[in-house]
């Protein structure tokens, strides 16, 4: 039954719904035309669906590799289908017991401006508690990855040095943070001056260095951890994390959430060979999906969202407003033109 709300309150529905699909393979950085924009009918909801009407969408790193056309821990986005990613958005009508109009949600229908998503799929968002945006950053994917990749497999002990390359991102912004609640020293490293002050004057890290700028990662990281490294999360990889595993402490963990510096290359990097140093510095270096404890997520949130009410987490939204620049926006992502977290206003 559609909830008291009419749609008309909410604005008169169009006659028909855009969507970014994937028109080819990209190679190398993705280019605008390996997407096309196609006006499809309007759905209409379904018993057990809502028809949602998007307000943000995300733009993430996890994206590139969703449109190679190899399947890793998901199926790919096949040519022709609208590109995946999560989404906010309020019910316009309801077939769903639960939701009814005006309602905020969020889910996953990707990169459309409306979808009929079956209400399984929804979450439904408090807008009197936070922002509702937050439900695809501190308080959503990204938060949940910096939450449990770091807690899960570091394990930070107080007094203990943690790294985070990608410092400045959606994620490795809260591992510092997170890191610093623990009692630890956070490093962290970003590519530009701008995101190394918002690090270390905002956010609380202790140091933090600009890796386009420096010539010399080993002696920059020697530099700013004297005591070496405990913790690394990885959101990178390539000669930065080669030049990290030398300076990392016996019995010391590597947390790998990302490799944004090879997505975009047309062939891989060779790279030192490193289990030598795993061996002999008894490393633990383990990768993670963070769908691996999505049965905790609600744990994850309370604890975030406890953080942010005491004023221990900041986080940061890089808004671009428009659907039609979706695609401008990640691309611009994957390019680090982001601090903080991405997203697309509709």
């Amino acid at each position: 039954m559609v909830g008291a709300m009419s749609a008309t309150q909410l604005g008169p529905l169009p006659s028909v719904n855009r969507q970014f699909k994937l028109a080819a393979r990209p190679v190398g950085l993705p280019k605008e035309s390996d997407f096309s924009l196609a006006d499809s009918p309007m759905p209409a909801p379904a018993d057990g669906q809502a028809l949602v009407k998007t307000a943000y969408l995300s733009v993430d790193p996890y994206m590139r590799g969703r449109i190679t056309g190899i399947r890793t821990y998901a199926d790919p986005v096949n040519i022709g289908d609208v590109m995946q990613g999560g989404t906010v958005g309020q019910v316009v009508a309801s077939k769903a017991p639960g939701f009814a109009t005006g309602d905020f949600v969020t889910g996953f229908w990707g990169w459309q401006e409306f979808a009929a998503a079956d209400a399984k799929t929804l979450t439904k968002l408090d807008p009197k508690l936070a922002p509702v945006s937050t439900a695809l950053g501190v308080l959503g994917m990204p938060g949940m990855t910096a939450y449990f990749g770091f807690l899960e497999i570091c394990k930070p002990q107080p007094g203990e040095t943690v790294l985070v390359s990608g410092g400045a991102g959606a994620v490795g912004s809260l591992v510092g943070q997170i890191a610093k609640t623990k009692g630890c020293r956070a490093v962290g490293i970003a590519g530009t001056d701008d995101k190394v002050e918002w690090m270390t004057k905002e956010l609380g890290f202790d140091a933090a260095f600009n890796y386009k700028s420096t010539s010399d990662y080993t002696a920059k990281l020697k530099e700013l951890c004297p005591k070496g490294i405990d913790c690394y999360f990885d959101n990178v990889g390539g000669a930065i994390t080669d030049a990290v595993f030398p300076l990392m402490n016996v019995y010391g963990r590597i947390s790998i959430c990302g490799q944004i510096s090879q997505y975009n290359l047309d062939k891989p990097e060779p790279g030192p060979r490193l289990l030598s140093l795993v061996l002999v510095k008894q490393l633990k270096v383990e990768g993670f999906i963070v769908f691996r404890w999505q049965n905790r997520y609600a744990e994850g949130i309370q604890q975030m969202a406890a953080w942010l009410g005491e004023g221990k987490l900041k986080y940061r939204e890089e808004i671009v407003n428009g659907f039609d620049n979706t695609v401008k926006a990640f691309i611009g992502m994957l390019q680090g033109d982001n601090t903080g977290k991405m997203l697309v206003k509709i």
